[in-house]
């Protein structure tokens, strides 16, 4: 009996200091986590952000700019040097070919060295506007861009103001914008 007893109370106090360490990483996660999420700001503006002001040029001589985003505008940002942009540039192409109002209702922003561009530049031309930037670019500024492939809806607010309608396009849905 005297050894049921010790058992028990060996089972007790390890119980004890478990539940007591595991308290104590929820509390390091938690910590760890608030970290992360400072030190890795949102990939682009969010939901109901305004769009800073840019004005460029397309790879085809056209210009764009904020003013000219008058209807619901699909803004997507890909990097050369990116492999889920490779990947995704398909899927983002067949997207984009069948939206309503065709390529005035697309932007294209390929971020990085003019030279490696090229692929992108070609695959993405028939479905949308193509401008080539540098990472502090206009666009990529006034979309306040930090992660690729960044794909978002823009179009004008009750105010006037360009907001993000949309911080992620769903390239398996069928293409639909208002």
């Amino acid at each position: 009996m005297p050894f049921m007893v010790a058992a028990v109370v060996v089972v007790g106090v390890l119980a004890m200091l478990d539940l007591t360490l595991t308290f104590g990483v929820i509390r390091r996660l938690r910590e760890h986590t608030e970290l992360l999420s400072a030190k890795n700001p949102a990939p682009a503006l969010r939901v109901g952000e305004t769009v800073g002001a840019f004005h460029t040029s397309t790879v085809d001589g056209g210009t764009v700019s904020r003013e000219l985003i008058t209807d619901e505008t699909v803004v997507a940002f890909f990097s050369p040097t990116c492999q889920p942009c490779k990947e995704k540039m398909p899927a983002f192409v067949r997207y984009a070919q069948a939206l309503d109002g065709g390529r005035e209702r697309v932007l294209a922003v390929v971020v990085g060295d003019a030279d490696q561009a090229g692929d992108f530049v070609a695959g993405l031309s028939p479905a949308a506007q193509v401008v080539v930037e540098s990472h502090d670019g206009a666009v990529s500024s006034a979309f306040q861009v930090k992660a690729y492939p960044t794909m978002l809806v823009a179009a004008p607010g009750a105010d006037g103001r360009v907001l993000v309608r949309a911080d992620h396009v769903d390239l398996d849905r069928p293409s639909v914008l208002a």
